[in-house]
């Protein structure tokens, strides 16, 4: 498993958010990569992914934000920024 440096993890991320499968958790991955927006790496909201070290790690970040999302995301009292940014902030 190589490691890759922070471009590579920003650009992979990208890459998986934009590839969407015809499923509902899948959806979710629009609304991350607007949360995010900018994948430039002086982004201050791409910071986490310094914690990540390779593309497994980022398919499973993803995987579990999409899937906390279908369970836990209540529309009726928060924004799906506010939920990203929770999950980004605290895990």
């Amino acid at each position: 498993m190589a490691i890759l440096n922070f471009e590579e993890k920003v650009d992979y991320l990208k890459k998986q958010l934009e590839n969407i499968e015809d499923n509902y958790a899948d959806s979710f991955k629009n609304d991350i990569f607007f949360f995010i927006y900018n994948f430039e790496t002086s982004n201050p909201r791409l910071f986490f992914i310094k914690n990540i070290s390779s593309k497994v790690e980022i398919d499973n970040w993803i995987n579990k934000l999409t899937s906390r999302i279908v369970l836990k995301f209540d529309e009726e009292y928060e924004t799906i920024n506010d939920f990203i940014y929770d999950y980004i902030a605290n895990g």
